[in-house]
């Protein structure tokens, strides 16, 4: 098992280091001329373990469609199906998949890291290569049981269960005029549900394996760091062996685990309280200087509270990136100083703003609430979106983004905002739908579609909204104009969310919708700061579009963001990565996975368990 888990370390190292900063200034080694203490930090004995997105997978049943479906092909995955199938006591299994209303699929998510029980994924439904199915929309995904699968000696194996999916199928609009393949694609918003917790770890190197070196990094860690399991007070950090030390996300850290992760490398092994006040001073310098200070502010986050008065003097620097980080650190230390200029790095730079909302979410203060809420009234789309999730994360149960669950199909809320009239709905994260203003209204006359079965006509200021199922009685409903009228007489007639979402689409595009529209309004990361520019100056030179769009660009891949560009230097949040580009960018052009037999007969080991036939 030994040469396994540092198998497996490697390669979790290895692909950490591709995806994001991260890994590559674990302990970052400055480029400017100020260096920083030498002080041996954890970073220096152990790499992190259980950084990387774990895939899951299942076969699984649609139905619901409208005519365009087929019965699956003999084979291995119609086998599985029906196994399945067999499992749920479900009759007449064969008679079932030969409907034209149903169709055989693939289903794909991924466990993000520091995922817990019961935590919610999006999940990808496609169906298979030479399928007659020739849609997707309108479909409902039965329940699937999603598992770590591999093709072994010509054999589907798979692990233990890791998650279960269902849920209404989510596909583009606009798939019916790309191509049919993309009409046989989907999502099912936060439909997985984990059934296991994925653990972290850090794995000592080879050159410090020792139940000392274990032993001492989680006193380190764990004088920094503690939480509360069952009313007790306990350390993260669990030593378990002279390879591994376990740790459990710190709940500040929930929606940052990556941050977690830098934050428990750069703790000190050990250090006397004079090492201490030296490193302190050094670390002042460093925190000053713009090449530095992303590796200064990390360390002193790592200290804790003795570090607040270093960061709060560079909260008075001149330079917005010295104050971006600082700002930054004092808000995971939950000091309230920090919630004005990150407030500030959010409105005006496009570059800090997911990490400026992060922080802010992971506040404890009224003074972050505050500042969050006040953005709710900008006219930037992202920017207010953003700082919507943000408060829903610090508090999902407070008034103001509390919201409710319309119909049991998606979460619901009404914000009462000055700013310009906003309807936000997401592709991903969770089905959601937030209207920024009250009384927002449809434009009539028009006629639109929510799902193949309901239809609007909109006359003067009455919008009649008419059901025809076949073998049914239809079904009417007359309501005004209101947005929050219409959606509520939408879901008492059966719409789900995708039937919703593409509903708006539709007015957006016909006119009928005057407010702004925006889908998946996320602020996202990778995008380039120059330095030589003010924060105004930044804004202003990125713009936004009349929608209020950001137009804040994104570096393309392998660019040298030298000179007076730069990148932000920290992973971005899990509270703005929902995954989607991970699923976007891991089609697979064959139905199986493409992982080569091992060379010996041994079963595959993950960190879940024993891969099975």
């Amino acid at each position: 098992m030994r040469p396994a888990s540092w198998l497996l370390a490697l390669l979790a190292v290895m692909a950490s280091s591709c995806s994001t900063p991260f890994i590559r200034s674990q302990s970052p080694e400055p480029t400017g001329e100020i260096p920083l203490p030498k002080t041996k930090l954890v970073g220096d004995y152990a790499v992190p373990f259980g950084m990387f997105p774990a895939k899951v997978e299942g076969v699984a049943w649609v139905t619901r469609l409208p005519g365009t479906g087929s019965d699956p092909e003999p084979g291995p995955y119609r086998d599985q199906l029906i196994g399945e199938m067999k499992t749920h006591k479900v009759h007449n299994p064969n008679g079932l998949l030969s409907s034209n209303t149903a169709s055989l699929v693939l289903v794909r998510g991924f466990l993000r890291p520091g995922i817990q029980e019961g935590d919610h994924f999006d999940v990808e439904i496609r169906v298979p290569s030479r399928s007659g199915t020739s849609s997707l929309r309108g479909g409902w995904l039965m329940p699937a049981r999603l598992t770590e699968m591999a093709v072994l000696q010509g054999s589907i194996r798979e692990g233990h269960v890791l998650g279960l999916a269902q849920g209404a199928v989510l596909v583009d609009p606009a798939s019916d005029k790309q191509s049919p393949v993309a009409a046989c694609r989907g999502r099912v918003l936060g439909g997985g549900i984990a059934r296991k917790s994925r653990p972290l770890a850090l794995v000592l190197k080879p050159d410090h394996q020792s139940v000392a070196v274990s032993a001492q990094i989680g006193q380190a860690v764990n004088r920094r760091f503690h939480t509360f399991v069952n009313g007790s007070k306990q350390g993260v950090a669990n030593p378990k062996d002279d390879e591994h030390v376990d740790l459990i996300v710190h709940s500040r850290y929930k929606d940052n685990v990556e941050r977690y992760m830098q934050v428990v490398r750069s703790i000190a092994m050990k250090e006397s309280p004079g090492e201490l006040a030296t490193r302190l001073t050094l670390l002042e310098r460093a925190l000053l200087e713009p090449m530095t200070s992303p590796s200064a502010a990390l360390q002193l986050e790592a200290i804790g509270k003795d570090a607040a008065p270093v960061l709060k003097k560079g909260l008075e620097s001149t330079d917005a990136e010295v104050r971006f980080y600082a700002a930054e650190a004092l808000a995971y230390l939950d000091f309230k100083e920090a919630a004005a200029p990150l407030a500030a790095a959010a409105r005006d730079v496009p570059a800090f703003r997911a990490y400026a909302l992060a922080a802010l979410s992971a506040m404890d203060d009224y003074s972050a609430a505050d500042a969050l809420r006040n953005l709710l009234e900008l006219p930037s789309n992202e920017t207010r979106y953003g700082a919507f999730r943000a408060l829903w994360a610090m508090n999902n149960r407070d008034a103001l983004v509390r919201g409710e669950n319309l119909g049991d199909q998606f979460s619901y809320h009404v914000i009462d905002s000055i700013g310009p009239p906003l309807i936000h709905v997401t592709r991903s994260y969770r089905p959601e739908l937030v209207l920024f203003g009250q009384d927002q209204r449809l434009t009539t006359p028009f006629v639109l579609e929510a799902g193949r079965d309901i239809m609007l006509n909109g006359k003067d200021d009455r919008v009649t909204i008419s059901r025809f199922v076949p073998n049914q009685p239809d079904q009417k409903r007359v309501v005004s104009t209101s947005v929050d009228e219409i959606l509520r007489a939408l879901v008492e007639l059966g719409a789900a969310y995708p039937d919703i979402v593409q509903l708006l689409q539709q007015a957006k595009a016909k006119d009928a919708l005057a407010s702004r529209f925006a889908i998946d309004a996320v602020p996202s990361g990778g995008r380039k700061f120059d330095r030589s520019a003010s924060m105004e100056l930044a804004e202003a030179a990125k713009g936004e579009d009349s929608e209020g769009n950001s137009l804040a660009e994104e570096p393309e891949s392998g660019e040298d963001p030298t000179g007076g560009a730069v990148v932000v230097a920290n992973p971005l949040p899990g509270l703005f990565d929902s995954g989607q580009k991970t699923l976007d960018k891991t089609e697979e052009k064959e139905d199986t996975l493409p992982l080569p037999e091992p060379e010996n007969d041994q079963p595959k080991r993950t960190w879940f368990g024993t891969m099975k036939k």
